[in-house]
C-alpha cells in the first residue's frame, strides 16, 4: 500500500472544495482512495463559529460542545464526548489553523464523500474510486493521536472474518478489522498534525474491496457490547 500526501495553499472557508481538489489532484488512478481532511470540507461548508462577545471563550466553546454532541462528561483536560456514534474530545470541535475561529466537523460526512466521489468519477471516468473523511482521535491510556474515518464512500469499511477459519481449523466468532479507520490512521500519519498543509492524500494499492453500496453503520456497535464497557457505565444509566 502506497500513501501520497498532497501539500496545497491555505484553504478558505466557503471556498469550493472540488475547485481546490482538482487544482491539486490532475490525476486519479482506477482502485484508489483519495483521502480529505474533514477540515476542509467543514469550512468548505461554513461550519465555523466566531466567538460571541457576550460569552468568555470557554463558555461559547461549551455551548458549542452540548449542542453538537450526543453525550458529554468533563474530563480533566477536556470535553469527552460522544457523536455521530464515535467517542471523541471535544464533539470534533477544532481551533488549531483556524484562524482564530472554531471549526466544527462536517454535518454529514458519508454524504460529502459520496457526492465528491461522483463528481470525480465523471471528471476522470473511472469505476472503482474511494473517498474518504479524516479527522483524528486518542486511544484510552496512549499518548497521541491517530487517524480516523468519519466518513467514507466506495468501498468496504470493514472486512468481516467472523465464521471463517483461523489457520488452526478453528472458526473465528468476533474478529473484524477496521477498514476504514485503518486507512485513515495510514493517511492521517503522513498528512500530519501542524503546519504541514497536507489536507489531502491519495492511497494505492490497498488491501480493501470497492463497491457502490455502502452501510453507514457497519462501524458501529451497541455501547452494551463495548470492550470499554466499565468506562461507559455512566452513560447507560441515562
Amino acid at each position: 500500500m502506497q500513501v501520497k500526501v498532497i501539500k496545497t495553499r491555505i484553504f478558505r472557508e466557503n471556498e469550493d472544495l472540488l475547485s481546490f481538489v482538482l487544482k491539486y489532484v490532475k490525476k486519479l488512478p482506477e482502485k484508489s482512495v483519495l483521502v480529505i481532511t474533514s477540515k476542509i470540507i467543514s469550512l468548505s461548508e461554513g461550519r465555523t463559529v466566531s466567538i460571541d462577545k457576550n460569552f468568555s471563550r470557554e463558555e461559547m466553546r461549551t455551548k458549542i460542545i452540548k449542542f453538537e454532541s450526543d453525550f458529554m462528561i468533563r474530563t480533566k483536560h477536556t470535553w469527552l464526548t460522544i457523536k455521530d456514534g464515535m467517542v471523541m474530545a471535544s464533539a470534533g470541535i477544532d481551533e488549531s489553523n483556524a484562524d482564530g475561529k472554531m471549526v466544527l466537523l462536517p454535518k454529514n460526512s458519508f454524504k460529502s464523500a459520496s457526492a465528491i466521489r461522483k463528481r470525480l468519477q465523471k471528471k476522470f471516468k473511472i469505476k472503482r474510486l474511494g473517498v474518504l473523511v479524516t479527522d483524528s482521535r486518542i486511544f484510552p491510556l496512549r499518548a497521541g493521536v491517530v487517524g480516523v474515518a468519519l466518513g467514507y464512500a466506495g468501498f468496504k469499511g470493514v472486512r468481516d472474518y467472523r465464521g471463517t477459519k483461523d489457520i488452526f481449523g478453528r472458526t473465528l466468532e468476533f474478529s473484524r478489522t477496521d477498514v476504514a479507520d485503518g486507512l485513515a490512521t495510514s493517511a492521517v500519519l503522513c498528512m500530519g498534525e501542524g503546519k504541514e498543509q497536507q489536507p489531502l492524500a491519495l492511497i494505492m494499492d490497498a488491501p480493501i474491496v470497492f463497491n457502490e453500496k455502502i452501510n453507514k453503520k457497519e462501524l458501529l456497535i451497541n455501547p452494551k457490547e463495548d470492550l470499554y464497557l466499565p468506562l461507559f457505565r455512566s452513560i447507560l444509566r441515562e
